[in-house]
């Protein structure tokens, strides 16, 4: 017992804020090595319509996920010659030599998960949520001040739509819609994988991160959690 409470105290806002940030930075979305993988089984490479087709998503962030992995070295990119016709050619992506690569960050990712559900484990479940939002809402005012200073002070739609587009830059493959008489974020990926089923107050890290990046870009908010995967939906829905 005194152990348990020794290693909760050593647990600090700080270390739990760099296990997230690691976490949700690093490049080890499932979809994303599937559409790598998808990529490779095709002689011809693959199309952005393609891949959105193939994995049911946005064409726009199935396209985020194929530049992502272009950025790596993993794709390399041609004009399509397949299905060339009239009209401005679409890119496709063939899988590159820069194949066994791939392996490192995806166990790298899978051990910063490990550690990080082992982290919120010492944590009683109401003050991991209120810290988990409390991280995600620094995390998201820290993002939204590095952007560019016209970027701030946009309409809300605007500031909404640039919070799905920083979502899927950290793997939550997001965008953003109206539900109801609301907008939301909508994110169909979630990159803390099986640390979420296990400790569903991680979502709140999601939470905070709207919070915050809506009150650099725009003003304060207070979103609101309607939809969650670990719950048992298909998506995560965060409502403003």
């Amino acid at each position: 017992m005194g152990d348990a409470d020794t290693s909760r105290e050593q647990l600090s806002p700080e270390t739990f804020s760099a296990a997230v940030t690691a976490v949700t930075t690093a490049f080890g979305d499932p979809t994303r090595r599937d559409i790598y993988l998808f990529a490779r089984e095709e002689d011809d490479g693959v199309t952005t319509a393609e891949v959105a087709e193939r994995f049911a998503l946005h064409p726009n962030v199935a396209r985020h996920h194929l530049d992502k992995l272009a950025a790596g070295g993993y794709l390399q990119v041609g004009v399509d010659q397949v299905h060339a016709g009239a009209g401005r050619p679409s890119k496709r992506y063939r899988a590159s030599n820069k194949q066994m690569e791939l392996q490192f960050p995806a166990r790298r990712d899978d051990l910063l998960i490990v550690l990080l559900g082992r982290a919120l484990a010492l944590v009683p479940p109401e003050q991991a949520e209120a810290m988990a939002e409390e991280v995600g809402h620094d995390y998201g005012l820290s993002l939204a001040h590095d952007m560019a200073p016209e970027a701030r002070h946009r309409s809300f739609r605007a500031a909404l739509h640039a919070v799905a587009e920083a979502f899927t830059a950290h793997g939550f493959a997001a965008h953003a819609e109206a539900r109801g008489g609301s907008l939301a974020i909508i994110a169909e990926q979630c990159p803390f994988g099986s640390a979420a089923q296990q400790h569903p107050f991680i979502c709140a890290v999601d939470r905070g991160m709207v919070r915050g990046m809506l009150a650099g870009l725009y003003g304060d908010t207070t979103p609101e959690t309607t939809s969650s995967r670990p719950q048992g939906d298909d998506v995560c829905v965060t409502t403003v």
